[in-house]
């Protein structure tokens, strides 16, 4: 069985091992670091499947690790915070990360949004057969260099909403509900509010449509939920 390598970040050491120690049972090897310095030299050197990333460190604070590992990588990365502020500010500067959680926090809830995002991970990574660049009109997607074009302009979208945008244009004129998305996307359906798909959708949107309120690409099929419909 392949065993995945996991990153964990925090200079409480306590919080270090007991993660760690919830995820060998899982049968994941667990690379600790304690500091920002080190984890950016551990990522390059173990290359993790996926990072769990405290914010508060010591020398380079994990937004800076998150910035970093996001430009060479798109694994999973979780953020942990003591703060809800902190998780604001990591959603509002768009650092790419693809979930938060806050101390206290369960083990067990983790580890299951750990599980989520690596088989959510790998289904992505092993889907050779779907084509790696879509275009629409004027709208192209890089499926495996995580990048959106429109009329050959680069459109900035976060992690989440990259997902959301490919997961629909890889499946033009089906039409999928909301918790359809919310678990493709997200995982996980029990720690999230629905509505963020209305949220990332409207997002997405305002960034690669000409008339956010007149779309082109993502319609919204009422009472069901929302189709992309591009043209190649």
């Amino acid at each position: 069985m392949l065993q995945y390598t996991i990153l964990v970040v925090d200079d409480e050491k306590e919080i270090c091992n007991l993660i760690k120690d919830y995820l060998v049972k899982e049968g994941f090897n667990v690379i600790l670091a304690y500091d920002g310095q080190q984890a950016i030299n551990y990522y390059k050197e173990f290359n993790p499947i996926l990072a769990i990333l405290d914010i508060m460190l010591p020398i380079i604070d994990g937004m800076e690790i998150c910035r970093y590992i996001r430009s060479q990588s798109n694994i999973p990365i979780l953020m942990l915070s003591a703060k809800k502020t902190d998780i604001d500010k990591i959603l509002g500067l768009g650092l790419g990360a693809d979930d938060y959680i806050t101390k206290p926090f369960s083990p067990k809830e983790l580890v299951a949004r750990v599980k989520a995002h690596i088989r959510r991970y790998t289904i992505l990574s092993s889907q050779k057969t779907n084509p790696s660049i879509l275009k629409y009109n004027n709208l192209e997607i890089d499926i495996k260099g995580y990048n959106v074009s429109v009329n050959g302009n680069k459109v900035d979208l976060a992690s989440k909403e990259f997902e959301v945008l490919s997961y629909l244009a890889l499946h033009p004129n089906q039409v999928f509900t909301r918790e359809q998305i919310f678990n493709h996307v997200w995982g996980f359906d029990e720690y999230g509010d629905i509505n963020t798909v209305t949220v990332h959708i409207r997002r997405i949107r305002e960034k690669i449509e000409k008339i956010s309120s007149e779309p082109m690409y993502i319609k919204t099929v009422w009472g069901v939920g929302y189709k992309f419909e591009g043209v190649e």
